[in-house]
């Protein structure tokens, strides 16, 4: 059984969704996994701490063990700072990203349907 993994993340907080095929036709979504971040601003850093953001990435990293195949989601630049920074602390984990897409602020089931149907799409075009 493929181990699939969407993540819905913002520079505020990350939603890790497993998705797991039962069978050929039926998916489950496990529970969310939340993680938070408390992103802070400065006058000298428009971004925040870099060592911040670091640890809540590398947080949100650890929590794809296992995984097979990765979507990242989300509204505005984390999903392509988090996949910068998978691709270059956590390199071995890189080819499971299978995708990379701009979604607003769903809902846990919005996402989860999202995600199934995603996956949907990857696993036929394989």
């Amino acid at each position: 059984m493929s181990k699939k993994i969407a993540v819905w993340i913002d520079h505020k907080e990350a939603r890790i969704f497993a998705v797991q095929a039962d069978n050929e036709d039926e998916e489950v979504v496990v529970a969310p996994h939340h993680v938070h971040h408390t992103h802070t601003r400065n006058a000298q850093s428009v971004k925040g701490q870099p060592e911040e953001d670091k640890r809540f990435f590398r947080e949100v990293a650890n929590s794809l063990e296992g995984a097979e195949q990765v979507l990242i989601v989300g509204p505005s630049t984390a999903k392509l700072d988090f996949l910068r920074y998978i691709e270059k602390h956590d390199q071995p984990r890189g080819p499971k990203v299978v995708g990379v897409e701009t979604v607003d602020h769903p809902t846990d089931g919005q996402l989860a349907a999202y995600a199934k149907s995603y996956f949907k799409r990857v696993d036929r075009m394989e």
